[in-house]
């Protein structure tokens, strides 16, 4: 296996789609300006709204509802904000819920100030807790604001699913609007807006199998939305100012709709994650699976070895051929301690590694990653016993 990589890193970023990729390379050629009225702006305006169709369907939106970003975080920075508008009439939402688990897009706040900002912590498995929310979201005062509540749908680094009905359920008791992360869900398991109740979801292209720096704000209805964050033209309904990214938008459509019919082939992708998770007791029993017993997603492993510091091991990992992560990669390419692990009172880990699968991981990378795992502890016990 000289030579070959095993690439184990889907929540950072997955491999794109062969029909993303055509989709694209057939956009390039289209010379009109999605807003011109002619033939060739018309021909672009096609594949804008074919792929506005698809990114909905993966979450059961209605078409009309999606607004393309230039990735998740501008969709998080557009949607945390107090400046809301329903009809001609301007909404202010004077607080933000966020759980301590989030993505940093998330936790970051937006355009809150950090004094109106809610954090609610998670138990032990990650998961969030729902009385605590429930108890802010009872006092907060509506007197100044609506309250906005912002959580994952699926966590990026344990892969632990929320309780997505049930956070709508309570910020629409509290008469709220609801904005859930659903990057690392999207396409891993079945979503859909409406019937979870949810206002928002915030999606990214490439963790689908699209291209990078294409995403989506998609909505349940219009009938309440943020202030634009990018002003200028009238693109995206005056949702969003900007030339659209017409290959991008191309290649996200075209990977929304392979994801949403890989959704009827997760069992296979479960199944890897379960011989993964196999493989990491049988060589080191010790092993600390994390979230293992809540919800997760089909695809992700984050676990801690005895002994092993995270960043050596994932250095080891990719000399021996095998991308994984040590928590996010969202992080400017640092490894350091895991914001997700101290949330969940686990603040003593050493770090920890992240395997996460997808369409493309093979019989051979799940071989590579065995050999690679049982030579790291090998060199472990040999330092041990010197």
């Amino acid at each position: 296996m000289a030579g070959k990589r095993a690439y184990l890193d889907y929540n950072a970023s997955a491999p794109l789609w062969e029909s993303a990729r055509a989709a694209m390379v057939e956009a390039l050629d289209v010379v009109g300006n999605p807003s011109s009225v002619h033939a060739e702006g018309r021909a672009a305006r096609r594949i804008v709204e074919d792929a506005r169709r698809e990114v909905a369907a993966l979450v059961g939106a209605a078409a009309a509802n999606v607004v393309f970003t230039s990735g998740a975080t501008e969709a998080a920075s557009t949607l945390l904000t107090p400046d809301w508008r329903m009809g001609r009439g301007l909404v202010r939402a004077s607080r933000l819920y966020v759980s301590a688990a989030d993505h940093p897009c998330i936790l970051g706040g937006g355009y809150f100030a950090p004094a109106d900002i809610d954090v609610i912590p998670v138990d032990g498995n990650g998961l969030v807790d729902l009385d605590e929310l429930n108890a802010r979201l009872a006092a907060h005062d509506r007197a100044s604001g609506i309250p906005l509540v912002a959580m994952h749908a699926a966590n990026n680094e344990t892969g632990v699913v929320q309780p997505v009905s049930a956070i709508a359920a309570a910020t629409r008791a509290a008469g709220g609007v609801s904005v859930i992360d659903a990057v690392q869900a999207a396409g891993r398991i079945p979503l859909d807006i409406t019937e979870s109740c949810v206002d928002f979801f915030i999606l990214s292209s490439h963790k689908i199998g699209g291209p990078k720096g294409i995403g989506a704000v998609v909505a349940a209805s219009d009938l309440m939305m943020p202030a634009p964050l990018v002003r200028g033209g009238g693109q995206e309904r005056g949702h969003r100012a900007g030339t659209e990214n017409v290959p991008g938008i191309a290649g996200f459509g075209a990977a929304a709709r392979a994801a949403r019919e890989e959704l009827a082939r997760i069992e296979g992708v479960t199944a890897m994650r379960d011989r993964i998770e196999t493989v990491l007791l049988r060589h080191e029993p010790a092993v600390e699976i994390f979230g293992r017993a809540a919800p997760r997603l089909p695809n992700t492993t984050f676990f801690a070895l005895p002994g092993v510091k995270a960043e050596t091991a994932q250095i080891a990992f990719d000399l021996a051929g095998v991308a994984l992560s040590a928590g996010s990669a969202c992080s400017s390419g640092k490894v350091g301690p895991s914001h997700v692990l101290k949330a969940m009172g686990r603040g003593d880990t050493a770090g920890a590694l992240r395997v996460s699968v997808g369409h493309a991981t093979s019989e051979q990378d799940l071989e590579l990653f065995e050999q690679s795992l049982a030579a790291l502890l090998a060199r472990r016990e040999k330092t041990k016993a010197a």
